[in-house]
């Protein structure tokens, strides 16, 4: 059976390093006979306020809604985004909030504090670039943007993640370090597409 991928490039600028080995990671998927979808944030258009979820939520503009119709496609996902404060770009994190709904992520209990995970049976993994050091962001940190991708954003939604990576750090990363995280990207979206 082919593998449904979906890969959603969470950097806010195109051209960059995330672009990159979303790429790497792309050829290794299809290489492998992966059926590939692709979003990068760099072209997507929508509104980011956020006011909550409630009846007076601002309808999905045709991208979010695409974004979602991904989401639901796939067998696996792919996130890959930049580290800025502890966490992914305010406009990546407003595609969770206004997309990854009541109804369509998770749908909460009417009572008590459980809810239904509803994307049950899909697998993602999660590439993170950084300035910050891993090793450093781990010992310092806890590795937030991990923990968060892994057990908030995903795990909360039912889909199990193979691999959360942080590579870093970019700004001091060699010519040969950066072909390095390539091929690793590529060697991950080989394995996704098993």
């Amino acid at each position: 059976m082919t593998k449904r991928v979906f890969i959603w490039v969470a950097h806010p600028r195109a051209g960059s390093l995330c672009e990159g080995l979303a790429d790497a990671y792309q050829a290794g998927a299809e290489a492998q006979g992966a059926d590939v979808r692709r979003m990068n944030l760099a072209e997507m258009s929508f509104a980011a306020e956020f006011e909550g979820y409630g009846s007076n939520a601002a309808p999905l503009e045709p991208d979010l809604k695409a974004w979602q119709d991904a989401i639901a496609w796939a067998d696996h996902i792919l996130i890959i985004h930049p580290y800025w404060w502890g966490a992914m770009p305010t406009k990546a994190k407003a595609v969770l909030d206004r997309a990854l709904t009541p109804g369509f992520g998770f749908k909460y209990h009417r009572k008590g504090v459980a809810w239904d995970k509803l994307l049950v049976g899909k697998t993602a993994d999660a590439v993170i670039t950084s300035d910050t050091p891993p090793l450093l962001d781990t010992v310092l940190y806890r590795k937030p943007a991990r923990r968060v991708m892994k057990n908030q954003v995903l795990g909360f939604c039912g889909i199990k993640t193979k691999n959360v990576i942080q590579l870093g750090s970019v700004k001091m990363a060699s010519p040969e370090k950066i072909g390095r995280w390539m091929h690793r990207a590529q060697r991950m979206g080989q394995r996704a597409a098993a």
